[in-house]
């Protein structure tokens, strides 16, 4: 019985995920996607999740990436990464750059409309409501300097 090759990169969407790894743990290598998500999208594929992603045969990957491509519109509400978009107010769930797109769309509109969190964002500090009286300082030191030594 020959031992079939494994490959190394398997690419789902516009990812290269690692071929050693089993499916569920390989497909959080995708940007949006969790632990939660690549067990969900390995049962909708119907694909073994504990299987090694290099091993599979290329139509199991194929259902892979027709699962992560259908993901979205499977799932409910309560499942995707943005559940009422502020823009359309319809539900998604991001895969790749568009979570790190969206992000900054965010954060730009929080700066644009000057909310709380815009002017904290734009100032740099915390703001989820640390504490920053001693922590996330930054910049350069100030402290307590030393008298020069005077030769006597």
């Amino acid at each position: 019985m020959a031992e079939e090759e494994i490959k190394y990169f398997v690419r789902i969407g516009t990812t290269d995920l690692d071929g050693t790894k089993s499916v569920r743990v390989a497909l959080t290598g995708i940007k949006g996607v969790g632990r939660h998500t690549s067990t969900v999208i390995a049962r909708m594929a119907q694909v073994n999740e504990y299987a090694q992603l290099g091993r599979l045969p290329e139509e199991d990957v194929n259902r892979l990436r027709t699962a992560v491509d259908q993901y979205g519109g499977k799932i409910p509400t309560w499942m995707a990464n943005r559940p009422r978009d502020v823009y359309t107010g319809e539900s998604k769930h991001l895969f790749g750059a568009d979570v790190a797109l969206a992000k900054d769309d965010d954060v730009n509109m929080m700066r644009k409309i000057r909310c709380y969190k815009g002017i904290r964002h734009e100032t740099g500090q915390k703001v989820r409501g640390q504490r920053t009286k001693s922590t996330g300082r930054t910049g350069t030191t100030v402290g307590v300097s030393k008298k020069k030594a005077t030769g006597a």
